[in-house]
């Protein structure tokens, strides 16, 4: 989901270097990432109010103002900051529009943009699945999709963010710790919770969790 990092530092190595177009370049490279992000997140009812590509240009905007900071003290890679930035600006937008106190602010954040991914979905729904399980027909894959996504909406919030980091945001683990402040190893078990609490509520007893 997110651009290589080499390509992205040369182009941080242009903008220190005092190339401004270098700025429109890096901002466009991960334009694409970003937008995917904040569709799958951005609560339904908020959706409706808000366009998904203002808050990309919001977040594209804000990253180009901030740029420099980021330059004088680059704390994590330049893709995990971007996105740190969407998350902020959609907990904001769900502030707003919903108000936070009908349910948490982050629990605003109840990935029903998911669905549409259809890919990530699948391709963890067959991560989960047991034998009994398996989908013989586009319908019963489509029914098990719905029933995977279910489940993860009854996760607490902290296992569900860490899910779709990795099945859905294509983050691998190292990030994954970075963008939490965790070490690698613990990242590593939240996710193999995570996993464990997602196969309880799919009805698979299966402990074991490949691409950790």
């Amino acid at each position: 989901m997110w651009p290589q990092s080499d390509k992205t530092q040369d182009l941080l190595n242009e903008v220190a270097g005092g190339d401004k177009s270098a700025v429109n370049r890096l901002m466009d490279r991960h334009r694409d990432a970003v937008r995917r992000m904040i569709q799958m997140r951005l609560d339904q009812a908020v959706a409706r109010r808000v366009d998904a590509s203002d808050v990309v240009q919001d977040v594209m905007l804000e990253a180009s103002q901030r740029l420099t900071d980021y330059l004088q003290n680059p704390s994590m890679p330049f893709h995990l900051w971007l996105r740190q930035l969407a998350k902020d600006r959609i907990i904001d937008m769900h502030r707003r529009h919903r108000g936070a106190q009908r349910r948490s602010v982050d629990r605003e954040q109840n990935f029903s943009g998911l669905g549409s991914d259809d890919q990530s979905a699948a391709d963890l729904a067959g991560l989960l699945k047991d034998a009994e399980l398996t989908p013989a027909a586009a319908a019963l894959r489509q029914e098990m999709q719905n029933r995977f996504l279910l489940a993860l909406d009854h996760l607490e919030e902290g296992d569900r963010e860490i899910i779709v980091m990795r099945h859905f945001e294509h983050l691998g683990n190292s990030e994954v710790a970075d963008a939490l402040g965790l070490s690698a190893p613990a990242a590593g078990m939240r996710y193999l919770r995570a996993i464990r609490k997602l196969r309880e509520f799919l009805g698979s007893d299966d402990a074991s969790v490949p691409g950790i």
